[in-house]
């Protein structure tokens, strides 16, 4: 596929924020504006060590060239390890150092991704000039972080000494670390572990707070098939000339911790319309609740001062957002105490963190949103609380969670984005039993019975809808065919439905 014949952007440039990209015609919602391959994909930093072919954990097995770990033979010839590392390991007969726990992170592949687009570079040297160089790299502001030291020993270091890369110069490694750092996005593997891809395209997307793209990664191929080609389409209808905003930080924190994970590490400070307003864009993803009033919310002065007072709507309290700051942070590191469970437990452990804090936070606050977003998709599914086992009572929790979080969705994650196809999947089960319940107890009539079916099924379709561009390898992909075919289904034996209920 030529891919300049088929995208539908183009880039300009300006000197307040430098390349942009705008659609170069009108778009509808899921139109595809284009596809890519990345320049190079590794391992994330902090990785664990895991196979360089496919990025399964490993038993002890490694490469019989150059001795880094790998499932097999058949990962041991893909072309991303095979036509990368392994010659460098090989020739400077670098071996991989065994580790006590292969759980944990190893400093050992640190260096892995960034030699491997220092190798891209050697290969594809106009793409190199025309693709890589103009990402920012902000060296500046990371020569006194501790990154710089430890990039230093690590990676620079390691790839000069041992790997025998004294072509590469320093800077220029500090560099592609930069590029990674700042650009790189995560795509997930086959395996479930997470890696990092440098998309030159995807990267010259300029950040917003409510991005009108979504993003898609293919699963890994093998051999010579395409691997981790990333599918971008308009997640709302775009007019042409509307610039084109990804966004480069998870659009469900609030705007305190979003502006410092920015600033943090992607060296710049967001002043989008999201950020700059008070109630974010009407969401209340970062008020609280004011215990000194009755219905007082209390709301930022300044929220791109993030060290300005933070007032009551209604009476005179007054607080910081420093002493806000600190609420979010604790709340943050008890609902990722509990981010791994998936059982009966977890459910019961986030309703208890929902609850401690209700009468804190505002009831669509961003912690109040992503506690729904966990219980919202466990409730029919954690065991104890599967769809067969759910009373009334608590297949009404689960619609209200679903609808509260659209309601917040439908300005943060506006569109196809991802979240929102899972949440009307997630919605349309207890619709359909309710319905079905409450006309066996004589609640609803015939007609109030076929027109909330008809809810639950228009749920799915437009769930569909949603996850329609979705690659079939995910998760999203797969749960797409069963909205597919749930709301074809459904919608033809409505009226079976209706006489059998």
């Amino acid at each position: 596929m030529d891919e300049d014949k088929t995208k539908k952007f183009l880039v300009k440039k300006n000197d307040t924020v430098g390349r942009f990209a705008v659609v170069s015609e009108n778009l509808k919602a899921g139109d595809l504006i284009f596809t890519e391959k990345p320049f190079a994909y590794g391992p994330k930093t902090d990785s664990p060590p895991l196979c360089l072919g496919c990025y399964n954990p490993v038993d002890k097995n490694l490469c019989s060239k150059c001795g880094w770990p790998v499932c097999c033979t058949e990962c041991e010839n893909i072309p991303s390890h095979k036509d990368y590392e392994c010659q460098v390991f090989s020739n400077a007969r670098v071996k991989f150092q065994p580790v006590d726990d292969p759980s944990a992170i190893c400093l050992q592949y640190e260096c892995i991704t960034p030699l491997r687009v220092l190798l891209a570079k050697e290969k594809y040297p106009e793409r190199w000039e025309k693709e890589i160089i103009p990402m920012e790299a902000h060296l500046k502001e990371r020569r006194d972080k501790p990154i710089w030291k430890f990039n230093q020993v690590n990676i620079v270091e390691y790839l000069r000494g041992p790997c025998k890369c004294d072509r590469f110069s320093e800077e220029l490694i500090h560099t592609v670390c930069g590029i990674l750092d700042v650009n790189a996005f995560e795509a997930r593997a086959p395996s479930g572990y997470l890696i990092r891809c440098l998309y030159p395209n995807l990267a010259i997307l300029s950040h917003n707070c409510v991005s009108n793209i979504v993003h898609a990664i293919e699963c890994q191929g093998t051999g010579d098939q395409d691997d981790f080609s990333v599918h971008v389409r308009a997640a709302v209808d775009l007019a042409k000339d509307t610039e084109i905003f990804s966004s480069y930080t998870y659009s469900l924190w609030p705007t305190l911790i979003r502006r410092d994970f920015l600033r943090e590490s992607k060296y710049f400070e967001c002043k989008c319309e999201r950020c700059s307003d008070k109630t974010e864009l009407g969401t209340h993803m970062s008020s609280l609740k004011c215990n000194k009033c009755d219905n007082g919310i209390i709301l930022s002065t300044d929220p791109l001062d993030d060290k300005c007072e933070w007032k009551c709507t209604h009476c005179n309290f007054s607080t910081n957002a420093v002493a806000v700051k600190k609420v979010f942070s604790t709340i943050q590191a008890e609902i990722e105490t509990v981010e791994m469970m998936s059982d009966s437990e977890g459910i019961e452990a986030r309703e208890t963190i929902f609850r401690k804090y209700r009468s804190v936070l505002h009831p669509k606050n961003a912690y109040m949103t992503i506690l729904r977003v966990a219980l919202s998709q466990l409730y029919g599914k954690a065991e104890g609380y599967t769809m067969e086992d759910l009373p009334d009572l608590i297949l009404e929790r689960k619609v209200e969670l679903c609808e509260q979080l659209l309601e917040v969705l439908d300005v943060v994650e506006p569109g196809y984005s991802r979240i929102r196809g899972i949440t009307y999947y997630e919605l349309h089960s207890p619709l359909l039993i309710l319905a079905r319940n409450q006309y066996a107890a004589g609640m609803i009539n015939k007609e109030q019975l076929r027109r909330r079916l008809q809810q639950a099924i228009d749920c799915l379709g437009e769930s569909a809808k949603i996850l329609k561009g979705e690659p079939s390898c995910t998760l999203e992909g797969q749960l797409y065919q069963v909205a597919r075919q749930a709301h074809e289904q459904l919608s033809s034996n409505i009226d079976m439905l209706v006489e059998t209920a």
